[in-house]
């Protein structure tokens, strides 16, 4: 053990713990500090306790004539995270996907930054008039490029939202160069992301061909991959939230999801800490700037009991499997007084007046937590909100690729996601959930979700849905 004394120093050190490594948790390691210190004039004099036991990663215990700080170091945390998951039946490909998706998240925060900085050309519409960037090609390629070159082609189907049709046109000329360029530079990077980068750029029918092996129509038996490059298009264009999702489906069941979530904090206490615990730790330190840097990646697979995050890779760091990651978990909420519902912002493909008359009839009475693309998932998985509640609007057919890896990260959570009829979501139908029973509804736990399913049943007939 090691022995700091309670003096400016220590407490520097017990901030910079906190704010350098929010994911220490886990496996203990003892720095303790004598009782018989001198006197630390400061305003944290009388309420230094309270102070650091306010802070998750740090208990402290008396022993003999010493009180003790545990805490965790990165290797502990790196290693039991490792331990866990090392024993998952999809461990591989687990690996894989998140080395896939961190990139990807790398690729659309630096293409977002530019879509935002200045008027471009390329935004297209697809045919359903919503908008779509180079991103979400890109992405498909990437992600498709990556999987093929670790799996082997011929072991790989994937079910993607984008096709080559739009590319394939005259005017997309400018579009597709774009889009090429964007995958060669963001493929340079792969080692960096533990992945193996091409030996020479790709040409632009390799980049069209990535995409375009993205063109299984999913089913009932068999292994593919589901891929949403860009889920929450209009929040990647306004600088908001959006998500990159990748699900493994077999025989018709999600059993692994990846959601990358570039613009969501990696740390919800990050929030709070802002207006109060950073004034006092930056009097004792210089805060590192990615210590407040937004963005991770959530994942789980099937059965194994755990759910995951993961904070962005950053500037030039390298990614070391599992990558900080630290475990999480739904709210224990189960009182609709206190929850927090999420629902789509946009009300072109769900009913928000139908979601708000259920959320106050069983008496959610917090405001909304509005959130483009699957992030709300994520929001659920993490604990930030416990209910989440889409019904589409008659003739909106939900799609697999909206859904697959965001189930499969709440259940693993600890969660509960289902029809509206309490049945399982089926993804063994094609590229939509058919025969879905009125909407989804993914909740904290089962006592919440059973009074959410009881007040949809009490509404629906009085609907217009």
């Amino acid at each position: 053990m090691i022995g700091i004394s309670l003096n400016a120093q220590c407490l520097s050190q017990v901030f910079q713990l906190q704010f350098l490594f929010p994911q220490i948790q886990t496996r203990r390691r003892n720095i303790y500090f004598s009782r018989a210190t001198p006197s630390y004039s400061s305003p944290f004099q009388t309420n230094f306790g309270s102070i650091l036991t306010s802070f998750p990663f740090i208990s402290i215990s008396s022993c003999r004539q010493t009180q003790t700080i545990f805490c965790a170091t990165m290797e502990d945390y790196n290693n039991t995270a490792f331990e866990a998951l090392s024993s998952d039946k999809y461990f591989k490909e687990l690996e894989l996907a998140v080395k896939a998706v961190q990139m990807a998240c790398w690729l659309c925060q630096r293409i977002q930054q530019s879509l935002l900085s200045k008027t471009n050309d390329h935004v297209q519409s697809k045919d359903d008039n919503s908008p779509v960037t180079i991103a979400d090609w890109s992405v498909q390629g990437i992600v498709s490029w990556v999987l093929s070159e670790s799996l082997g082609s011929d072991n790989v189907s994937i079910v993607a939202e984008e096709d080559v049709q739009v590319l394939s046109k005259v005017a997309a000329i400018g579009l597709l160069e774009a889009i090429v360029k964007t995958v060669n530079e963001c493929l340079s990077e792969a080692p960096r992301f533990g992945l193996r980068a091409p030996v020479m750029a790709l040409s632009t029918s390799e980049v069209l061909e990535a995409i375009d092996r993205c063109n299984s129509m999913g089913g009932s038996s068999g292994r593919f991959w589901v891929l949403d490059p860009v889920d929450g298009t209009l929040g990647f264009l306004r600088g908001d939230q959006y998500a990159i999702a990748l699900a493994l489906i077999e025989d018709g069941e999600p059993v692994l999801g990846v959601l990358g979530c570039p613009n969501y904090p990696a740390k919800k206490e990050m929030l709070s800490y802002h207006d109060g615990y950073c004034r006092i730790a930056s009097r004792l330190m210089s805060l590192s700037s990615e210590s407040w840097d937004r963005g991770c990646v959530v994942y789980a697979s099937k059965n194994c009991g755990n759910a995951w995050m993961q904070p962005l890779l950053h500037k030039e760091k390298k990614f070391v499997w599992p990558n900080s990651a630290r475990q999480i978990k739904v709210s224990t909420v189960d009182n609709p007084a206190l929850a927090t519902f999420c629902e789509p912002v946009e009300k072109a493909n769900s009913s928000h007046s139908f979601t708000a008359g259920v959320a106050h009839s069983v008496g959610l009475w917090n405001q909304p937590l509005r959130i483009h693309s699957m992030v709300k998932y994520a929001a659920i998985a993490r604990g930030d909100a416990e209910v989440f509640m889409k019904f589409a609007r008659a003739g909106y057919k939900e799609k697999i690729w909206d859904h697959a890896a965001g189930v499969v990260i709440v259940q693993e959570a600890g969660g509960v996601v289902t029809d509206a009829g309490g049945h399982p979501v089926c993804f063994s139908k094609g590229m939509y959930l058919e025969g879905l029973d009125r909407g989804v509804i993914a909740c904290a736990g089962a006592i919440l979700h059973e009074k959410i399913v009881k007040a949809v049943d009490a509404s629906w007939n009085s609907s217009s849905l």
